[in-house]
């Protein structure tokens, strides 16, 4: 977990204690990466990558496990170098103004690096003190309030869901009130109410605190209800990139049907208003493409015609591309991405 220092030590970070924060922008771009690529001997990490996020953007960095995210990220915040390529952020080359940027950057990376024996409010106090930064009780409260950890202010950390856990390194991680906000992977290992809470917080800080965030995933399904722009990546290398209303285009849903009698099934779609919309039949069975809000009078219909379905998958067509053109595990399991 990283707040506004690019450096961490086992147990927390060091801080940098500018006074104050330099860099100005009026502009849209607040992310601009250029042709960046990260070589680790052998591994490509990342390979020539190039993408842009806008102000107030929830950015989606998609990607397999292994696909370049994390390393991404972690040049985004200066903790590893480059091998080739340009950073900007807020319009700004990282290299030569990085004690700047970072002080305007928050970030959550692997799981929460916390003091386990301390309350919640003291690890927020410790942290908040570490970057140079001084709150009151009442300023640290209203942070906990932010993330929903009030009530559980005087708990000790240990104590705590890894849910709530990672809502505390979110409010470590925002303490400095940053414009940007880098989270890698923030739903790993939580419960569904865990992962709907973070889903629901980042969309708040987006819309109500006008926060640019990025947030990496491997869960298509989850980008898809927060983000309005995203970048698929597979081995380093960007595959797509654009805004989810563009990529998830209510025409493009594929529905896969099963039923008792495929060849009877089919002989009615070809005979019904449906016929253009069938693509294909084979062994798993009969696969339709068509508009999402089209899915239920299509059900109605089989009802209707007497069809004994077995299954109904309705899929978005991305979800198809995106697990065809991805593939888990593909890199060394030494470097762990």
């Amino acid at each position: 977990m990283l707040s506004s220092s690019p450096f961490r030590g086992r147990r927390g970070f060091t801080p940098y204690l500018c006074p104050a924060v330099i860099i100005q922008h009026n502009m849209n771009s607040i992310i601009k990466v250029s042709h960046l690529s990260k070589q680790f001997k052998e591994l490509k990490a990342v390979d020539a990558l190039s993408f842009s996020v806008n102000e107030v953007d929830v950015y989606g960095f998609l990607g397999q496990n292994g696909a370049g995210k994390s390393t991404t990220i972690r040049m985004l915040l200066t903790l590893i170098a480059p091998t080739d390529g340009t950073i900007e952020l807020f319009g700004y080359n990282l290299l030569s103004h990085r004690k700047e940027i970072l002080q305007q950057v928050g970030a959550v990376i692997e799981r929460p690096d916390l003091y386990k024996y301390l309350t919640g409010l003291e690890n927020l106090s410790i942290f908040a003190k570490m970057s140079g930064i001084k709150l009151s009780k009442q300023q640290l409260m209203e942070q906990l309030e932010l993330v929903g950890l009030a009530q559980r202010a005087s708990s000790k950390v240990r104590t705590y869901s890894q849910g709530m856990k990672q809502r505390l390194g979110l409010a470590v991680a925002l303490v400095h009130d940053p414009k940007l906000i880098l989270l890698d992977e923030p739903t790993n290992g939580l419960d569904p109410q865990g992962i709907a809470d973070m889903r629901n917080l980042i969309l708040m800080l987006s819309r109500e605190r006008k926060k640019t965030i990025l947030v990496s995933s491997h869960l298509l399904s989850e980008i898809e209800q927060i983000a309005n722009r995203m970048l698929i990546i597979d081995r380093g290398k960007k595959l797509v990139e654009g805004s989810v209303d563009e990529l998830f285009h209510p025409d493009e849903t594929i529905v896969l049907l099963e039923t008792t009698d495929k060849i009877r099934t089919e002989a009615i779609i070809r005979q019904s208003n449906y016929s253009n919309a069938l693509i294909n039949v084979d062994a798993s069975g009969i696969e339709l493409k068509m508009s999402k809000e089209q899915v239920p009078a299509f059900t109605r219909f089989l009802i209707e015609q007497q069809v004994e379905v077995t299954g109904i998958n309705a899929r978005h067509t991305l979800e198809d591309y995106f697990l065809k053109i991805t593939t888990a595990n593909q890199h060394v399991e030494a470097y762990k991405n």
